[in-house]
Order: C-alpha cells, then sequence, then structure tokens
C-alpha cells in the first residue's frame, strides 16, 4: 500500500496537490496511480510508449465510444483515452480532451501529431481548464493575463469580469455539444464542495440523448474527515471518492436517466482503515426531459421481474399494457431500455395536440380499446393469409 503520511489538504480546494502529483506522474511512472486495465490491444499499436506508461486509469470508458461521436474526456491527462477514441470515432468523429496539468497537456500535445500521422486524420484536440467549469479555456485567459496582469484590486475586478465574458462568449465546450463524455479515474479528484457543479456541467454539455461512460474508484462507507484531509490520500483517488450510491445520486440529481453501473470490480484496489475503494464504471443518460401528450400509445414490460420502476417513477408491471405519454414511449425505445418493452401503437394515430394530465404523470393500464379507438370493429378472415399459420 502507498505511503499516505503527507500534509493535510483542505476539502475547499485540492487542486495543488493533484496537480503536483500528477505533473510528477507525467514525468516518471507512478505505479501507486493505476489500477491494471485491460484494453483492446489493436488500439494501443500506434500509441507512443511514454503515452502507455503514463496511464493513470481504472477502466476503459473508450469502449462505449462509436463512430462519428464527439466525444469529451474529463481529465485526459496524457491523451491515452482519447487517442484509443480517435480510432473508433473515425475521421467523421471528434474527441476533445480537457484537463489541467501542464506536464499532462505537454505529453498529450506532443504526441497528438503522431497519431494524427498514423491513422490519417487529426480529429483530436486538448484544452486546458476545470473539469467542474467547462465554460473556461484557461489558455485564452492566460493570454488575456499576459496583457493585463493583474496588480490591484481593480486588475482583480477586471479579471473577474473578463472571466465572466470568456464563459459566456468563448464558451470552452459549448451546451448540447457531445455525444459522450468519458473520464478515467478523475472525478474523485475534484474536491466535495465543487463535484454538484462538475455532474452540472457534464449534463449542460451533453446532447439530449447523449450519455456518460465514467470509470471510477468509489467506497463502501464514506470516507471520514481525517481522511480527507490527507493530501496524498486525495490526490492518489482515494478520499475524494463518492459512495457507490453516492455515485448514482450525483447523476440523479443532475438531471440524467438510465442510470447503471456496468462494471464493478469484486476486489477493492485499495482498503484504508477498513474502508474498500474500487474501481466502476457508470453509464447514464440524458434526455428525460420535456413536455407530455396523450397519442393512445402503450408499451408492455417483457419481465423477468413482476414489476420496475424507471427514474420517473412510473411502475411497469410485467405483461401488462401501460399507457404512456410520446415522451417516454420515445425514451423507452432507445438504450438502455429498448429490449425491455414491446411498443404498441395506437390503430389510428393521434394528430391533435392532447397534454397529458397533470395531475396524473404515472403509468396506469391502456385499455385496448384506447388503442383501437378510432379503428373499425373488423372480422379478419384466416383464410385470406398466405400462409395457413400463425
Amino acid at each position: 500500500m502507498d505511503d499516505y503520511t503527507g500534509v493535510d489538504a483542505t476539502n475547499a480546494d485540492v487542486r495543488d496537490d493533484v496537480q503536483d502529483r500528477y505533473a510528477a506522474g507525467a514525468n516518471a511512472v507512478e505505479a501507486a496511480l493505476c489500477c491494471p486495465i485491460d484494453y483492446d490491444p489493436q488500439y494501443l499499436k500506434i500509441i507512443p510508449q511514454d503515452v502507455l506508461d503514463r496511464d493513470y486509469g481504472c477502466g476503459d470508458p473508450s469502449r462505449y465510444v462509436r463512430e462519428g461521436d464527439i466525444v469529451l474526456d474529463l481529465g485526459s491527462g496524457g491523451g491515452k483515452i482519447c487517442f484509443i477514441a480517435s480510432q473508433i470515432v473515425g475521421p467523421e468523429g471528434k474527441v476533445i480532451g480537457v484537463d489541467m496539468t501542464d506536464d499532462m497537456l505537454d505529453l498529450a500535445n506532443a504526441n497528438a501529431p503522431i497519431i494524427a500521422e498514423r491513422v490519417g486524420y487529426a480529429n483530436v484536440e486538448f484544452k486546458r481548464g476545470h473539469i467542474e467549469d467547462l465554460k473556461l479555456d484557461l489558455d485564452v485567459l492566460n493570454e488575456w493575463l499576459a496583457k493585463n496582469p493583474v496588480k490591484d484590486a481593480a486588475g482583480m475586478e477586471a479579471m473577474e469580469a473578463e472571466i465572466l465574458r470568456l464563459k459566456n462568449e468563448m464558451t470552452m465546450i459549448a451546451d448540447n455539444s457531445v455525444d459522450v463524455i468519458v473520464s478515467n479515474c478523475v472525478l474523485n479528484l475534484v474536491s466535495d464542495s465543487k463535484k454538484k457543479q462538475l455532474f452540472a456541467e457534464m449534463f449542460r454539455v451533453l446532447k439530449v440523448g447523449g450519455r456518460v461512460a465514467v470509470s471510477d474508484i468509489i467506497s463502501d462507507e464514506d470516507s471520514p474527515e481525517e481522511l480527507k484531509k490527507d493530501a496524498r490520500l486525495w490526490s492518489g483517488c482515494i478520499s475524494g471518492a463518492l459512495t457507490e450510491m453516492g455515485f448514482i445520486k450525483a447523476l440523479e440529481e443532475a438531471g440524467f436517466h438510465g442510470i447503471h453501473v456496468d462494471k464493478f470490480e469484486d476486489e477493492p484496489w485499495q482498503i484504508v482503515e477498513g474502508i474498500e475503494y474500487r474501481s466502476a464504471t457508470y453509464l447514464a443518460y440524458k434526455g428525460k426531459q420535456g413536455e407530455c401528450l396523450e397519442t393512445n400509445k402503450a408499451v408492455i414490460y417483457k419481465g423477468p421481474f413482476s414489476h420496475v420502476k424507471d427514474d420517473d417513477g412510473h411502475v411497469f408491471i410485467r405483461g401488462e399494457r401501460s399507457a404512456v405519454c410520446e415522451k417516454t414511449y420515445n425514451l423507452l425505445q432507445r438504450e438502455p431500455y429498448a429490449d425491455m418493452f414491446y411498443m404498441v401503437e395506437p390503430s389510428v394515430p393521434v394528430t391533435e395536440r392532447i397534454e397529458w394530465p397533470a395531475e396524473d404523470c404515472g403509468v396506469r393500464r391502456r385499455d385496448p380499446q384506447e388503442t383501437k379507438k378510432g379503428a373499425p370493429k373488423i372480422t379478419t378472415d384466416p383464410s385470406q393469409r398466405e400462409s395457413s399459420c400463425c
């Protein structure tokens, strides 16, 4: 186990400790910062060894990336996940890495042209910023500061005004601009006071219908304050970890849906004072927000459970036609729900705008007469079928 005797780190801001540790990790390999990970070897062949050696992750979120995606990697470090994603998304896709550590950015930027030459296209860029504030491009701010050094209170006020302007007029990562957000063992490094802002920023930049794939260290119990104050524990991806349920709640509160744990390591990565810290990968989606319209559509939950409840509190009973609004009907046809339901269209499409009753946002049984509303009551002749059997 790592030597965790270190200076106290205030929970208000742990950036300096994290930057120092990862700056050192960019220049010399530090085994204590990473877990063993099996990446797809086909994507590693073209990545320079200095990048591979300085990969401090705990999972492989790149396997959730698809061709043509716009990918955002939070805490991109030396660029390994970005360079893997570059090959997956292809020339029509784009990969953006955000990191705050100069040495890591230098490593990533030095190797980006090498990757571009080897794959035959350049689709990766790295930006200097804080992952909990994706509006502010620190390189752009540094350019302004070089011309307008802060020397007094007036200078401070001018800088604060410029920061607001840059966030509004030159937003680093725009609203609703990213298909998938990935991150590898980084979110735990953000101070507790800024984690809510971090998840809100993730939700902001993701497109409607977009997804999150985050590998991170989680704990089975809350880390006590004495562990949180240890700078080396925090920068070592330990005491800043959210709990198993804390991670899910953070995603829920930010507005995500379809949240599930896609990977959960049986064995803890480390145990500190009896608390187990292990790697897990969480998936989540954006897009459950919106108005509800009644269009006489229904879904049938396949099972195997007797019933399930979604993130909006809708309860679906196995085998029952469930009345749902147009928004929910469309949502349940997409991942991660698509294989869980049969979709039942009305016999006569509803063309008028009918708002779902505000007092009843839940799911009820859909009477078959509602589904067939407006259709003639015909009787079919089986002899007219092309085949005599069902």
